[in-house]
């Protein structure tokens, strides 16, 4: 079984800076394809952003500039870093990530973390 686990969520004043992280766990082999979205009270869940499993990103409009995703594959994990963070940015933010259980996988399944709260607020 193969569990995301996402943390480093909390409250920030406006301006601040957290890091997420989205491990996975369990029977795992490698993981391809991430992204992070993020659901506020009200609305729908979007996709922040993505990482392919080379490293190539893509980012929504309303966090370039201020939001990095990267990944440690050794460590199949990916992260979030995100910076001047706004009250508008309050949401639970969820990983999800293609993931292989074994190096015989012909396709990464897709699997989603529980999600990790962010506040943005003075």
């Amino acid at each position: 079984q193969v569990q995301l686990m996402e943390s480093g969520g909390g409250l920030v004043q406006p301006g601040g800076s957290l890091r997420l992280s989205c491990a996975a766990s369990g029977s795992v082999f490698n993981i391809g394809d991430a992204g992070w979205y993020r659901q506020a009270p009200g609305n729908q869940r979007e996709l922040v952003a993505h990482i392919t499993s080379d490293g190539m990103t893509d980012y929504t409009d309303f966090v370039k500039g201020r939001f990095t995703i990267s990944r440690d594959s050794a460590k199949n994990t990916v992260y979030l870093q995100m910076n001047s963070l706004k009250p508008e940015d309050t949401a639970v933010y969820v990983c999800n990530a293609g993931v292989k259980r074994s190096r015989y996988d012909s396709k990464f399944l897709s699997a989603w973390g529980q999600g990790t709260q962010v506040i943005v607020s003075s």
